[in-house]
């Protein structure tokens, strides 16, 4: 039985490179190219939230492909968590990293 009291959050929820009906949750704007559970991990834990990583979890949309997942209990609506995830992995992951110059 599901604890009603967890948010089960799936990389593919942040993942650009998918569709709303493969299982992404953000708006496209917001989402990163194939993140990393790692990544989601860094996020929440920057944003002060406690999380347990699964890692062998598969999502049941794609069962054949083991991504892992985090789980979390529930302080806040499950989107405004997404969003304010997606929002952090966006500024971390997501914008290219700025050219440095060098001068010689």
């Amino acid at each position: 039985m599901r604890e009603s009291a967890k948010i089960f959050l799936w990389p593919v929820y942040f993942d650009s490179t998918k569709t709303r009906s493969q299982g992404r949750r953000v708006p496209k704007k917001l989402a990163v190219p194939s993140p990393k559970l790692s990544d989601i991990q860094a996020s929440l834990e920057r944003m002060g939230f406690k999380c347990d990583v699964v890692s062998e979890g598969a999502y049941p949309r794609s069962p054949w492909r083991e991504t892992g997942y985090i789980t979390m209990s529930k302080r806040y609506s499950k989107y405004s968590l997404l969003k304010k995830v997606a929002e952090d992995l966006k500024r971390s992951i997501g914008s290219p990293p700025s050219a440095e110059v060098h001068n010689i």
